[in-house]
């Protein structure tokens, strides 16, 4: 899976460094196409040359079929064309498609992928349809048409690429409560995850869920909802961000702003004027993410809830973590809590780098690699600005992000032999 990524960022790259891909004809170098085809194949949105006016129509359209790809996963692509030829599907390919779907079955998974393909196409082209009616009032409608498209695969694939132009996002659409909304539901129920989606349309109601859609559904909510509340009441008198609006207004910037880190990276605010309590609350958002099987990055929901529900578990001195009812498994909590410090211990080195190689504060370099692990796309406005080794370091944690802080680490630390031996076992003094 870290392969078929790598060789797609590598594919992506090669077609965005053609002269056909710039707007102006003139080869984009092959660093920042590099960077670009990265970004959209991690669907982050982190760019370091603006997509609506650096790049064609070609180039874009390049760009919004990496974000496809990558947000669909190599897998499901793989599967969909070998569908569509009529080919089997083998052991070995259902196995990678079992991890990168991140599965605890091998059954079903064939179905899973068809199901995503079809849940896909449902949601962009709802979404696409909705943007296009607005964006035709103002772009006309072969314009309006392409901006419904692209901004619906880049909203619910969560990438969080625009094609405005000259690195402005949807900041002229802020009080747009269409604009706002769609955008914002394609960003959730792609950052949902696509076996909730599925839970969701064939049990319907909540008490029949799984365990997994039920964590996922309420942790989701209860971020959405703090997360409004607290940039609506530190936000609501700052006049660079939500000041200067209306009522309406400030409701829909602080809900887009709560929805947004959770992988998205568009922003209706100008995010390098948020006060400083909300750009830390912004960091923890992009760290946490979306969820498993999803479009979206971050250490994903579930997992910070079973991290969560592991700490109070040790706070009350209770033996079993459990989950509405439920006892999760000893190897899923070690899995949470290895996800959860290597994710740390990533943004810690690529932020150490960074403060070397860029002459800038540390909450910019903070701020930016949570948000390129976190495959979000949001910025302070370093990215357009780093040194070479700095775009290296961002593209390589947008990868990190992308396949997964322990899938990367599994696939180079090789095959996992079964120990023969068991040692004696002995305490050592922790805390």
């Amino acid at each position: 899976m870290a392969v078929g990524f790598a060789l797609l960022i590598l594919t992506g790259a090669v077609l965005l460094t053609l002269p056909i891909s710039a707007s102006d004809g003139k080869s984009v170098g092959f660093l920042d196409a590099l960077f670009t085809s990265t970004s959209a194949v991690c669907v982050t949105g982190l760019v370091v040359v603006d997509t609506g006016t650096r790049y064609s129509l070609f180039g874009q359209i390049v760009i919004m079929c990496l974000i496809q790809m990558g947000g669909l996963g190599i897998m499901t692509m793989t599967t969909t064309v070998f569908l569509l030829l009529g080919k089997k599907i083998t052991l070995r390919e259902r196995m990678v498609m079992q991890e990168a779907l991140n599965q605890s079955t091998l059954s079903g998974l064939v179905k899973l992928s068809r199901n995503i393909l079809i849940t896909t196409l449902i949601f962009e082209g709802t979404g696409a349809a909705l943007l296009a009616l607005r964006f035709s009032q103002i772009y006309g409608p072969t314009r309006g048409i392409y901006y419904g498209i692209f901004h619906a695969v880049s909203a619910f694939n969560n990438a969080g690429f625009d094609v405005i132009g000259n690195f402005k996002s949807l900041t002229q659409f802020a009080e747009d409560p269409l604009i706002n909304c769609v955008i914002m539901g394609l960003i959730i129920f792609g950052g949902l995850g696509f076996s909730v989606i599925q839970d969701i349309i064939a049990r319907k109601k909540f008490k029949h869920f799984s365990l997994h859609s039920k964590v996922v559904i309420v942790t989701t909510l209860l971020l959405l909802v703090s997360g409004f509340l607290a940039f609506y009441a530190i936000e609501r008198s700052n006049p660079y961000t939500l000041g200067g609006l209306s009522r309406k207004g400030k409701i829909l910037a602080a809900a887009f702003q709560s929805v947004t880190p959770r992988t998205a990276g568009f922003n209706t605010i100008s995010i390098t004027d948020l006060k400083m309590p909300s750009k830390y609350l912004t960091i923890l958002l992009m760290y946490i993410g979306a969820s498993p099987a999803s479009t979206g990055g971050g250490i994903k929901t579930s997992t910070f809830a079973v991290i969560i529900m592991m700490i109070y578990t040790i706070l009350v001195s209770k033996e079993d973590v459990e989950i509405s009812g439920r006892r999760i498994p000893y190897d899923n909590i070690f899995k949470a809590a290895v996800i959860g410090v290597i994710a740390l211990l990533l943004i810690f080195t690529s932020s150490f780098i960074l403060t070397i190689t860029e002459n800038t504060d540390f909450m910019s370099i903070l701020f930016e690699t949570t948000s390129a692990f976190g495959t979000v796309g949001l910025s302070l406005g370093l990215t357009p600005n780093l040194t070479d080794i700095g775009k290296v370091v961002i593209i390589l944690t947008m990868f990190a992000g992308r396949v997964g802080p322990l899938t990367l680490a599994m696939a180079l630390g090789g095959r996992t032999n079964k120990a023969m031996i068991r040692f004696p076992e002995e305490r050592v003094l922790v805390g």
